[in-house]
């Protein structure tokens, strides 16, 4: 550390060279500790976003932000320990439906989500929207719950992974959110601090995810695998579609309602295909199924018979939650639409297409989501939609519900609402909602 210039490394990147990994290790080391300030550590992030970083960079990046914290050790605890992450979406609720589901078949699920920014939601609002629900555990109740419970649903702490803390929040004020080694860094730092024996990642992939085509979330599928696999861990990526919202409701309080009908047999086509692949996958690496069609099927099996409700009713009063509202989602204060949105006068035959990004975007404007790192949420405002690509449309028909207390922009919300929809006098061809699957260094449709 005494030769140690940061200095050296931000022109040694910016020159496009390859770091050894032992610089990469103290640049983050030196960062976290304080020594290196901001306007470096900016400089650096921009000179690898615009050179790149290779494997054992990455590699190097992801090990010293995990071992910037604690890592957990979960072993004396039974069963094998199965955790989920999704890039995020624009509708996304399935860590909802997932965490009670898995958990209630038998795998421990120890799950550390995030926060919404930009136009995509958060797990953790999702869950906060449930008056009194806390994720703000300690590591002591985190173990205790997973231990009794065989679930449990929190953020991240202080203790679990600050470098990766402190360089996204650097990361989302200097323009290189969106660049797959850094991204692969955060999300592996944090799962594989949390004490997971395994990893089910829903790469999200089209208008409303961060990963816009299929080649980028191919890409980062693969680095994120990868990164598993390297630490040990067994570690499974589906790539599943973005270009329209996930479900038929947006927004914090919206998507958990939509989550508690779900578990309590609502039929969501999309939703609940995405959720039952990505369960039988968990219950798969979690030894409880004999295959990922077997983990599908015992899944809806715990769907059917309320066990997955009864789960998610237990994670709720363990944390704090107020039980109350989950029989009845709409009697939640503020739960009810403030107005609606009709098909414009142009508006015949099947809508042909829904923009994610757009509605996501509408969404956040209407108190839904945060432009900034602790900004505070309205955990009520969103979107209901009532059409969907497919469906049969004609002028006048209701296309979505609002839920908003910003009931001045009303109209602005509306129109923006309205340009979200295109139409067609032919149903379009259905999406193909999952991609593909990425094991063992296989794509399975490759």
């Amino acid at each position: 550390m005494l030769d140690f210039n940061p200095v050296d490394l931000i022109i040694a990147k910016r020159d496009g060279y390859a770091l050894a990994p032992d610089d990469l290790r103290s640049l983050v080391e030196a960062y976290t500790q304080g020594s290196v300030p901001d306007y470096q550590m900016s400089a650096f992030l921009m000179a690898a976003y615009l050179r790149g970083l290779n494997e054992r960079e990455t590699l190097a990046l992801t090990e010293q932000m995990l071992y910037s914290g604690i890592v957990l050790d979960l072993s004396h605890l039974p069963g094998i320990k199965v955790d989920k992450h999704s890039t995020g979406g624009v509708g996304d609720k399935v860590s909802l439906l997932l965490a009670p589901i898995v958990a209630a078949c038998g795998v421990p699920v120890p799950m550390i989500s995030g926060r919404g920014l930009s136009h995509t939601g958060g797990t953790l609002d999702k869950l906060e929207a449930i008056p009194g629900f806390r994720t703000d555990l300690s590591i002591d109740a985190y173990r205790h719950q997973l231990e009794t419970l065989g679930v449990v649903m929190i953020g991240q702490t202080d203790e679990i992974a600050p470098a990766d803390r402190m360089l996204y929040a650097l990361r989302d004020v200097t323009g290189t959110v969106e660049f797959i080694p850094f991204i692969a860094a955060s999300i592996m730092s944090k799962k594989l601090a949390a004490g997971i024996d395994a990893l089910v990642l829903d790469v999200k992939c089209g208008r409303g995810a961060f990963m816009k085509t299929e080649e980028e979330a191919r890409k980062l599928a693969e680095t994120l695998v990868g990164l598993g696999e390297k630490f040990g861990k067994k570690t499974v990526a589906w790539i599943t579609d973005m270009d329209a919202p996930l479900g038929y409701c947006i927004g914090n309080w919206p998507e958990t309602a939509e989550a508690i009908r779900c578990l309590k047999g609502a039929r969501v086509s999309d939703l609940m295909k995405v959720t039952y692949v990505l369960a039988g996958e968990m219950l798969s690496l979690g030894g409880v199924a004999e295959s990922t069609i077997d983990g599908i099927r015992r899944a809806k099996e715990a769907v059917t018979s309320g066990k997955a409700f009864e789960r998610f009713v237990q994670l709720v009063e363990a944390q704090g939650g107020d039980p109350t509202f989950l029989d009845n989602p709409e009697q939640r204060e503020g739960a009810p639409p403030v107005d609606l949105v009709r098909a414009p006068d142009e508006a015949h035959g099947y809508v042909a297409d829904l923009d994610p990004l757009q509605l996501g975007r509408v969404a956040a404007a209407m108190g839904a989501g945060r432009l900034r790192k602790g900004d505070a949420v309205d955990p009520t405002a969103g979107i209901t939609l009532n059409k969907k690509p497919g469906d049969t449309v004609e002028a006048g028909e209701v296309l979505a519900w609002l839920h908003t207390r910003m009931t001045d922009d009303l109209p602005f919300f509306q129109q923006a609402v309205v340009q979200a929809f295109t139409y067609s006098d032919t149903p379009p061809v259905p999406a193909l909602l999952l991609h593909d699957r990425y094991a063992d260094g296989q794509w399975a449709n490759q």
